[in-house]
């Protein structure tokens, strides 16, 4: 399972990667500073069975922390998309085709509106143009592919070959099933003659297989230095939010910058913080400077306003909600829940 990070330059996803996984991605302010996409592990939190069986676990391929299993799952940090990528402009089909498996998309946006669609330092701009215009590359993307060579392919299918199978295996490379398609052709009911298909219903039909088969999820990023109005609006509660938004009803806000922050002070030994917790325990303070004191306490009365850091949260709503994840616990010997060499509970998966 995959889970891919995509927005504009300058949005925020290595920091948000970085921060989600055990890896470390080059972080700069200028646009296209990642150049190839990063891969790592990030971690989604079940409850794990050791308490309740009154077992103590031996996880081999993930990390139970007072009770809490961490269960690995894949993310892509993809390089910046701007406008025309499908077309080839920025880095273009490059970074499209490192999405052909992920399950599921995280759009990273700058809440804070400091930079362009470019990924340039400006002010002021709407983080709502973010959500239309990605959104519109992926679908033009996806739609070039439907309906590439489309006008011989549409005789063969006139000739007699089914459809459904014809464009689920021309969309198996991207991770879509015969039945992501089926729902598609349902949803949007394009013309029974495949020769008078348009542009317009390869479009339709983008939309709804990316909706259907790697549904979006938005991370408000930068939420700590985000206007207000704009995460309003990024969390679907402004009036004057227009269609080319509705994905932004269920927006997360994030500090990727303080998860990542709070994950490295932990490591260091200077505070007591779990990925996704709403609070933190200093338990070193005469290794703190006062500007690191200070740091702290910003970040604390961050989480006190609203609640999380957003990125353990964002993770989990894109496999356990979008993607309908479960967590397993294979075992071989039922009796002591322990494998072939007698480790408890030793594997989690999703």
């Amino acid at each position: 399972m995959q889970v891919g990070l995509v927005g504009k330059p300058s949005a925020g996803k290595s920091t948000f990667f970085t921060a989600a996984t055990a890896a470390v991605a080059e972080i700069a302010d200028y646009p296209f500073t990642t150049i190839a996409s990063n891969r790592g592990v990030g971690h989604v939190r079940r409850p794990c069975p050791c308490r309740d069986l009154g077992v103590t676990c031996n996880p081999q391929n993930s990390l139970c922390r007072d009770g809490t299993r961490y269960l690995p799952m894949e993310l892509v940090d993809v390089a910046g998309l701007v406008p025309g990528a499908h077309e080839g402009r920025g880095m273009g089909n490059q970074f499209l085709d490192d999405l052909r498996q992920a399950d599921a998309l995280i759009q990273i946006v700058d809440a804070s509106g400091r930079t362009d669609l470019e990924g340039n330092a400006t002010e002021g701009a709407d983080p709502l143009a973010e959500l239309a215009f990605l959104a519109d590359e992926v679908h033009r993307w996806l739609a070039a592919i439907v309906l590439r060579n489309w006008q011989r392919a549409s005789r063969a299918v006139e000739a007699g070959q089914s459809l459904l199978p014809f464009l689920a295996e021309r969309l198996a490379g991207l991770g879509f099933t015969e039945a992501h398609v089926s729902a598609a052709l349902r949803e949007t009911q394009p013309p029974e003659s495949t020769t008078a298909w348009t542009e317009a219903d390869g479009l339709a039909l983008a939309r709804a297989l990316q909706r259907i088969g790697k549904p979006f999820l938005i991370a408000a990023n930068k939420a700590d230095i985000a206007p207000p109005e704009n995460l309003a609006a990024l969390r679907g509660t402004d009036e004057a939010m227009d269609e080319a938004a509705d994905e932004a009803a269920s927006a997360a806000a994030v500090s990727a910058d303080y998860e990542m922050a709070l994950r490295n002070a932990d490591r260091a030994g200077l505070v007591n913080y779990r990925p996704g917790d709403g609070a933190f325990d200093i338990v070193a303070p005469e290794q703190l400077s006062a500007p690191q004191r200070a740091a702290l306490e910003t970040m604390r009365a961050y989480l006190e306003a609203h609640g999380t850091t957003g990125v353990q949260e964002c993770l989990e709503e894109a496999v356990l909600q979008r993607l309908d994840r479960i967590a397993a616990y294979p075992v071989e010997d039922e009796t002591h829940y322990a494998d072939g060499k007698g480790n408890v509970l030793p594997d989690g998966y999703l």
